[in-house]
């Protein structure tokens, strides 16, 4: 580590291999000597890692902007480095502009709207583990694949497309640039996506049916109708979030439950422990790592001069494990309340998903611990994301189990409920 102008300097990158070995650690090492730190990687960022600078950061709008920009290249602003990705709603918006499209998120995100769409989730997890459990073995990130099919229904799209949307979007965060994975997404699946999803805007917006995508074609903005772009762009960021972040929570919980089996006994005995063992779940593996921001105006922190346009990454992952907020940090305690943890971030940018993310995540949980109570996970076999600077997780879970009875019929699972 060198003192200069952007000080301190240190060798730190989250997309490398280095650091997805263990995120924990490499986040650790930089909040106990350099809570704010500048790194020279991906041509230079801040790397706020403590609670309470990542805390203010991200309640400071008018200084740490979302809004996209040039600086630090084109695409997506809330990740390092850029990724080649549309521009989206209202993510990449600042107050006070934001506030008006959150106002058109909210209603189809909210805990009333979330209850009405619990029997789809429910068939799709019944569903999922049907496929599997009269064999007694699989890769459990099939059934983990919920959350993107039943956002892709949820929102109206066609349901034959649904893995086709899992593959691309969570490509885009996991997998390493320059891969034949990721270009496969950024160069195929995702342009393909982008028509077969602005042809459906389209046919809502001429014959609206029962669903999200539908509800947002018949929006207004200052009073006028939202335009078919800005349509796209709320349901190319709901798509993203819904593929990746509950997938990523379900997966490392899954894998931690089976490596401290009296957890997972304690949570079969009373599965109403589950809504606060997963807001420690969410604290503990903060399935978002991080997102990034862009200072807009000369300004500091810790006493480190930050310059316009610098890009800042706010870690939301090594906020969650401060020993000045969380106590005993590093460890799992599914009684832990209050828990004010930052998985789904801070300030008017916080995840408006996070109450779908959640009753997927406890109908996952809730399944897997009752219909396959015994499962047993071949650590020698499990392959992590190759990329885990924005998500953790992994990407094959192989388990063995208990061979149980299906649920559906062949009629009932056909026809999934509606929200």
């Amino acid at each position: 580590m060198t003192e200069t102008a952007r000080c301190p300097v240190v060798h730190f990158d989250h997309n490398s291999d280095e650091h997805s070995a263990d995120p924990a650690g490499s986040y650790k090492a930089l909040r106990e000597t350099t809570p704010v730190a500048w790194t020279e990687a991906h041509g230079g960022y801040w790397v706020l890692s403590d609670y309470k600078a990542v805390f203010e950061a991200a309640r400071d709008d008018a200084t740490f902007s979302s809004e996209r920009n040039t600086y630090g290249g084109e695409g997506l602003s809330v990740v390092i480095p850029k990724t080649p990705a549309p521009f989206h709603i209202p993510i990449e918006i600042d107050p006070p502009e934001f506030r008006k499209w959150r106002k058109i998120i909210n209603p189809i995100t909210a805990p009333a709207a979330v209850e009405r769409m619990e029997r789809m989730v429910k068939h799709y997890v019944t569903a999922f583990i049907d496929d599997i459990i009269e064999v007694g073995a699989a890769d459990i990130t099939s059934v983990i694949g919920v959350p993107a099919i039943v956002t892709v229904d949820w929102l109206g799209l066609p349901i034959e497309h649904w893995k086709t949307y899992a593959r691309a979007f969570h490509a885009l965060l996991i997998a390493v640039p320059g891969t034949d994975e990721f270009d496969q997404a950024v160069k195929v699946d995702l342009p393909h996506l982008e028509k077969v999803t602005r042809q459906v805007i389209a046919d809502r917006r001429a014959e609206p049916t029962d669903d999200i995508i539908s509800y947002l074609v018949q929006q207004e903005v200052d009073g006028r109708p939202v335009t078919d772009d800005e349509v796209f762009a709320m349901v190319d960021l709901l798509l993203s979030g819904g593929v990746g972040t509950t997938a990523s929570l379900v997966s490392n919980t899954v894998v931690w439950l089976y490596q401290h089996p009296e957890v997972r006994s304690e949570l079969q005995a009373d599965l109403s422990l589950l809504n606060k063992a997963i807001e420690e779940f969410l604290r503990y593996f903060s399935p978002t790592q991080a997102l990034a921001r862009t200072v807009t105006e000369d300004t500091e922190k810790l006493g480190c001069p930050m310059k316009k346009g610098d890009r800042v990454l706010l870690s939301w992952a090594s906020a969650n494990r401060d020993p000045n907020q969380f106590e005993n940090p590093d460890e799992v305690d599914i009684h832990r309340w209050p828990n004010r943890h930052t998985a789904f971030g801070i300030g008017v940018h916080r995840c408006a998903g996070s109450n779908l993310g959640r009753a997927m995540a406890k109908e996952l949980l809730s399944q897997i611990l009752t219909r396959l109570p015994d499962y047993r996970v071949d650590l020698d076999a499990l392959k992590p994301y190759p990329h885990q600077g924005t998500n953790t997780g992994y990407v094959s879970i192989p388990v063995t189990f208990t061979p149980g009875p299906r649920i559906l019929s062949s009629a009932s699972r056909e026809s999934t409920p509606s929200y």
